[in-house]
């Protein structure tokens, strides 16, 4: 019975535990099911500050979400918050700034459904009223009720409320930099400046609402940094203010007296310095005008400069000059006289005899009574009252009548040459300006052929028609006529010889039928002063003589490179190309051989070959005739195949006392290396590899940082822009070529990048001081001037450049030109000239009766009336660039 029992009371202790194990495992299941909500983020306290928007996220977690419903957010009033308005505009744009919007449509605060089964509670700006608890509720399977909740505490940031980034404090008085701040709870200020603390001295005094500045001087300009920090929530803010010292103006130079000429512009400078730099008025005293708003008168405000686009006498007057900047006002008046201005009415062409003496007179008149002077066309030296001391021939006698204001100039020139004869410019000055004007002095002489002496002879082939030209120096002009083999042209009545003019310009037009056409004529000048010859030769152009030499200079598998000596060329007929016939040795055709031709100032280069190729060369030069006879027979074999040719980086280093030569880069963390195609030597080039390195050079050994090397390959181009490069920092660039053979031996230079972006950033905070302005604009105004006097050199021949590259000799076309300005009378323009000649004219004196004075000097004409022509091949034609003059060193 016992036994019976203790087996009874076990089974039951079994099934008790049993069901024991069975009741946890049941809770623990049920305990890892348990739905709830969670809110993001998961902070049970949010602090953030007033006026930002915010965003909480309530998630479900529960097993199954389809059985989540009436998933909403209460207020801290316990109120439902509503979801968004269907017609809802954002408060922010896209850019992330408040937009100026308002509406019954932008609800403080609403809720909306988020992707994953969650519901946002969007606070579009933080307000304090709106710290509190807020809870998120939801229904799980209609049964259970879901909560939770978080505190949203609210702060004030720091706002700045008067603290101007950019502050100006007048020289020598007291100021207060100001930084006004506002945050809850109440922040702390402290005061840098340029990254040092500020503390209260005999100099700076920290108050609540800025920082006094005691006696402001030049040096308190700098960067100040005021940094307001609040201890409880841990914020930090620093305002960075800009502090320049402003300097009350004051005028540095303006005269007592100015003057002006009547008629003329006029300008005046009042130069004041301050800080900023000083804006700059006129007043004209009489009537209290501010002659900026007048015709007539323009004023620049930043230079003080004022100018008057044509004085009157009404002008005269006293002005004052008013700086003014933020830091004062000051005044200064000067006075304002008007002058009148000279002008020549009289000055008359003059002709004499070589020999004999020339005297050449200018009157003007002006206030003060102008001084005269003269000068040669073409030089800027001019003659001084009295005799002349490099040239004892020549007299300046002056006259002047102040009482009338008018002056007399006499130029007189004893014992007259041929040299004399040219353009003289009367130039009449007083205190108000200078006019110009011009007069000719023709010498007559007898002709003369001197400038014809080194003119090359004339050259015709296959019976084209040549062109002599003869031109006689004389005055009066010369009468020409031709002979040939001592008998007058004219006379022969050979329809194969053409005279067009008698003088002083004569050409003979020549159509050489026969060799007997290629001999000497003669050409005879006559005036009333005696007679000149000049013998001309006209001689029949061959093709060119045998090549001189041609060696081969450089070698690679496809191409060759030689250096070709021409041969002799006569006088005037230049060699236009060489050409070169090419073919493999086992090869006898010569019909069948390649041709290639070049320019002579080209490189000469044949290209194409096949490595390890004997051929055979041949070689002949061109001129205007034709091709030349062949020669130079030569053999030459190609190398083998084998790696490219270093190739050539198209950089230009810069030379060093103290180090080898470096090519510098513009920027600091980037470089593009460029090079040039490098000859492949029988196979094609398949990539380029680019291995760069930083170092140092120490005791004048290169040493390169192996851990930080770079190696690139690249294909198909001919650049590689090197990045993520270290500012100031020297790098060694190798460069290979590669193809089916192998690499070729490196492209080595050492690179150099410029300083990092921290410098340029230091750079940019530097204020320009009102010097370095002044300057800039200065530097302005000069390149503007030099453009404008580059301009009118080009395009009319004036100015300061055109001056400084006239010529003091001058060629016979000018010659010719100036006998126009003696004469009204031309001579009818002849058939073109192989000889730099000018057209003919007839010289007179006659009197200038224009009363225009010339406004400047006159200025000497460049340029001839006639330039040769270039030639270039491309491989398979001449080009020409330009037509070639009949008759200089070929025929029509």
């Amino acid at each position: 019975m016992g036994q019976l029992q203790r087996q009874r009371v076990a089974r039951l202790a079994t099934l008790l535990y049993v069901m024991l194990c069975s009741c946890l495992t049941i809770e623990l299941c049920s305990a890892q099911q348990e739905p709830k909500l969670q809110i993001y983020p998961t902070q049970e306290v949010q602090r953030k500050p007033v006026g930002k928007p915010l965003i909480l996220t309530c998630r479900p977690n529960v097993p199954d979400q389809a059985l989540v419903t009436d998933l909403q957010w209460k207020d801290n009033m316990n109120n439902t918050i509503l979801p968004k308005p269907s017609n809802y505009d954002p408060l922010y744009d896209s850019k992330g700034n408040k937009k100026n919007v308002t509406g019954r449509n932008h609800p403080p605060m609403y809720t909306e459904t988020l992707p994953g089964e969650s519901l946002g509670l969007m606070i579009t700006s933080l307000s304090s009223e709106m710290g509190g608890k807020y809870y998120c509720t939801a229904s799980y399977a209609n049964t259970e009720i879901l909560e939770k909740g978080v505190t949203i505490k609210t702060y004030v940031a720091i706002t700045w409320t008067n603290a101007p980034e950019n502050q100006f404090p007048i020289l020598g008085s007291d100021y207060v930099v100001k930084c006004e701040v506002k945050a809850d709870p109440n922040p702390t200020i402290d005061w840098l400046r340029n990254g040092d603390p500020i503390r209260t001295d005999a100099k700076h005094v920290v108050q609540t609402h800025g920082l006094l500045i005691r006696d402001v001087a030049e040096t308190d300009d700098g960067i100040y940094t005021c940094r307001a920090a609040v201890i409880e929530t841990g914020e930090l803010l620093e305002r960075t203010i800009r502090v320049e010292v402003y300097i009350a103006p004051v005028i540095t130079h303006l005269p007592a007296q100015l003057e002006a000429v009547e008629g003329k512009p006029f300008a005046a400078n009042c130069t004041a310095i301050g800080k900023p730099v000083p804006e700059i008025s006129w007043i004209k005293q009489s009537v209290q005008l501010n002659v900026a708003t007048a015709d007539r008168f323009k004023v620049n405000a930043q230079t003080g400069l004022l100018t008057i686009s044509s004085v009157t006498q009404e002008d005269y007057d006293t002005y004052t000059c008013i700086a003014r900047n933020g830091a004062g006002v000051v005044d200064q008046k000067t006075k304002l006289n008007v002058l009148v201005r000279p002008s020549v009415y009289e000055l008359y062409n003059v002709t004499g005899v070589s020999g004999k003496e020339i005297a050449i007179t200018c009157r003007s008149k002006g206030r003060p009574a102008p001084a005269i002077s003269f000068r040669r066309w073409g030089t800027e030296q001019q003659y001084t009252p009295g005799i002349q001391l490099d040239d004892e021939r020549i007299t300046l006698e002056q006259y002047f009548d102040e009482e009338r204001g008018e002056s007399t100039g006499t130029l007189r020139i004893a014992r007259s040459q041929r040299t004399d004869d040219g353009l003289y410019q009367c130039i009449a000055s007083n205190k108000g300006d200078t006019a110009y004007k011009t007069g000719h002095i023709a010498v007559e002489f007898p002709p003369d052929f001197t400038h014809m002496k080194e003119l090359p002879p004339v050259f015709s082939w296959e019976q084209r028609i040549a062109n002599l030209s003869c031109l006689a120096m004389g005055i009066p002009n010369a009468t020409i006529e031709w002979r040939w083999n001592g008998r007058n042209v004219k006379d022969l009545y050979d329809t194969n010889l053409k005279i067009e003019g008698t003088g002083p310009r004569s050409d003979l037009i020549v159509h050489p039928v026969t060799r007997q056409y290629y001999s000497a004529y003669k050409c005879i000048a006559t005036n009333i002063h005696g007679t000149a010859e000049h013998d001309m030769q006209l001689k029949e152009a061959r093709v060119p003589d045998f090549v001189a030499a041609a060696v081969p200079r450089q070698l690679t598998a496809t191409t060759m490179t030689f250096d070709i000596r021409g041969p002799a060329t006569e006088l005037g007929l230049p060699i236009l190309a060489f050409s070169v016939q090419y073919k493999e040795v086992n090869n006898p055709d010569w019909s069948t051989a390649l041709n290639r031709s070049w320019s002579p100032d080209s490189p000469y280069i044949v290209e194409g070959l096949r490595p390890q190729t004997m051929y055979s060369f041949r070689f002949a030069a061109r001129n205007q005739v034709g091709l030349g006879n062949w020669g130079v027979n030569q053999q030459q074999s190609t190398p083998r195949r084998s790696a490219p040719e270093e190739p050539k980086p198209l950089h230009s280093p810069v030379q060093n006392d103290k180090e080898e030569p470096v090519v510098v880069s513009p920027y600091s963390d980037h470089f593009e290396l460029r090079w040039g195609v490098p000859a492949d030597n029988g196979e094609p080039i398949d990539l380029y590899q680019i291995k760069y390195c930083p170092g140092v050079k120490m005791a004048g050994t290169w040493h390169e940082l192996e851990d930080r090397c770079n190696m690139i390959e690249v294909s198909e181009t001919t650049s590689f822009q090197m990045t993520d490069l270290s500012g100031n920092t020297y790098y060694r660039i190798e460069l290979k070529a590669h193809n089916a053979i192998g690499y070729s031996s490196p492209a080595s230079i050492i690179m150099k990048t410029t300083r990092g972006i921290d410098v340029i950033q230091v750079a940019e905070r530097q204020v320009l001081s009102s010097a370095a302005i002044v300057g800039i604009a200065v530097g302005g105004v000069l390149l503007l001037l030099f453009v404008v006097d580059l301009l009118c050199c080009v395009t009319v021949h004036m100015g300061v450049m055109a001056a400084m590259c006239r010529k003091a000799k001058r060629s016979p076309s000018e010659i010719d030109d100036e006998a126009k300005l003696g004469s009204g009378q031309l001579v009818k323009e002849p058939p073109p000239s192989p000889l730099p000649l000018p057209p003919p004219v007839k010289l007179g004196g006659s009197p200038v009766t224009s009363q225009l004075d010339e406004k400047e000097p006159l200025r000497t004409p460049t340029g001839s009336l006639k330039q040769n022509s270039t030639i270039e091949f491309d491989g398979r034609f001449v080009h020409s660039r330009s037509g070639e003059i009949i008759g200089k060193n070929s025929a029509v």
